[in-house]
């Protein structure tokens, strides 16, 4: 039986609000890359954050990205997902337009909701940094383009993905909360917010 823990609105806000000062110190971003779906909410609510006097707002690009895969479940309305084996690409960016070299030399904070095996945020880095670099070429830019990471939770085990070992010396991983390999159900996968919002209050905080 998998143990599912049931996230509300009001703790994704507060765990972005949380995490908000140590992203600014450390990260410096002037871009965010969120990867779709749930990394969606979360950069939108850390931009309020991050938001400095007298300056623009951090611009958002998204990606899509899909890893898991839907199991049989004993209840039809209940079913489970489990990690797939392959990232698949369902949104990225224009590799023909601006958005590309708009990226070349910029601190790009890379948002989503978990870190389960680590797979997506490998295959998002990777991807990310070649495409990075192959528009630095075109412009003849040395500029530096570094990546970081947020996420809201990181499951404790072994991952199967990696990522650069300068991003985690240089601690340029951040996740706001790291919990045990539990099914985290976040509201905006919720059908019935209502109900996702009772079993979250029934719950043992995790």
């Amino acid at each position: 039986m998998v143990e599912k823990v049931y996230v509300t609105y009001n703790e994704v806000h507060k765990l972005c609000q949380a995490s908000a000062g140590r992203i600014l110190d450390g990260f410096k971003p002037n871009l965010m890359i969120a990867i779709g779906g749930g990394g969606y909410v979360p950069a939108r609510i850390l931009r309020s954050f991050l938001k400095r006097p007298s300056s623009p707002n951090i611009p958002i690009q998204a990606i899509g990205l899909s890893l898991y895969e839907q199991l049989p479940s004993s209840k039809p309305t209940d079913p489970v997902e489990t990690p797939g084996t392959k990232v698949t690409r369902t949104q990225w960016l224009d590799l023909s337009s601006l958005e590309m070299t708009n990226l070349v030399g910029k601190n790009i904070l890379i948002v989503d909701e978990v870190d389960d095996t680590r797979t997506t945020l490998e295959y998002a880095v990777r991807e990310l940094q070649k495409d990075v670099e192959t528009a630095a070429q075109k412009l003849g830019s040395s500029e530096k383009t570094q990546f970081s990471i947020f996420v809201l939770h990181n499951k404790d085990k072994t991952k199967k993905g990696h990522l650069p070992q300068d991003m985690m010396d240089e601690e340029r991983y951040l996740a706001a909360r790291t919990v045990s390999d539990v099914w985290i159900c976040y509201p905006w996968e919720a059908t019935d917010i209502d109900e996702h919002d009772k079993l979250a209050a029934s719950q043992a905080r995790y």
